[in-house]
Order: structure tokens, then sequence, then C-alpha cells
């Protein structure tokens, strides 16, 4: 093999390197979402969902906590008190940016409205909660 041909080979090889890695994007560009599913208003459950999804904010990747069936009362102003842990938590997802949906059907079966949610949580829609659920590399844990 010549000179000329080994150099072009080894420029080859460095050029489908360079493609290669570039053509995967790395963990830091694309990081997974985390979508939790929050059902519950169990205080133990509901700091572990809604804890393990702030921690996973924390390293980079995007959250969102859809509360539903009992888990809407996780976000009512009026049980403050009951689960001070849980808004407190919620209050920092959402001040990391993350977002915190409200199921608004699970909401009128419990009598709850919307201003009787927490700041920043969100009344969901079936678009929003489908752009997060299904979102490319979106990941879902239920509670």
């Amino acid at each position: 093999m010549t000179l000329a041909h080994r150099t072009g080979s080894i420029l080859l090889a460095t050029l489908m390197a360079l493609l290669l890695c570039n053509a995967t994007p790395s963990h830091a560009e694309s990081p997974d979402a985390l979508f939790i599913n929050m059902t519950t208003d169990d205080a133990h459950r509901a700091n572990m969902g809604i804890g393990f999804g702030y921690n996973q904010l924390q390293r980079g990747h995007p959250l969102t906590v859809f509360l539903n069936d009992r888990g809407v009362m996780l976000a009512a102003k009026a049980n403050s008190a009951a689960f001070e842990q849980q808004q407190k938590t919620l209050a920092a997802v959402i001040a990391k940016g993350g977002t915190v949906y409200v199921c608004p059907t699970c909401m009128k079966h419990y009598g709850l409205a919307e201003a009787d949610l927490m700041p920043g949580a969100k009344v969901s829609n079936p678009d929003l909660t489908e752009k997060a659920l299904f979102s490319n590399d979106a990941r879902t844990l239920s509670w």
C-alpha cells in the first residue's frame, strides 16, 4: 500500500469517526424526559414520586408531573397543611422549569376549581398531556 493510500485510509477513518460521534446526540444535548403519573394522595408515596422526579430534573431531565385521580388533592391550596412537603417540592419543580399538570376531570370529581390550585400548577388538557407523555425519549413512571 502506498503512502497516499494509507493517508487516504486514515483520513477516511477519521472522517467516519467524527461523523459517528456527531450522529448520536450526547446525553447533555438531548436528555430523556420524565413523565410522572401521580394518582395518589398518600403522603409517603407522593414524596417518593415527586422527590424522584425532582432529583432527575436537577440532573437535567425535563420533568412533567401529571396529578390525576386522588393526586389532584396534592395541588389544592386548601390542603397545604396536609401536603406541605409535597407542595414545597412541586413548587421547587416548577421553579426549576418542570411542569405540574392537574387533571380537569379529576378536579371536577373532587370539587376543585382552577382557582383552588397552588401557584404554578396548570390545568391539563389532552394536547398538553399528549405532548409531554409522547415526546421523543420520554420515560414514564407511576405512583
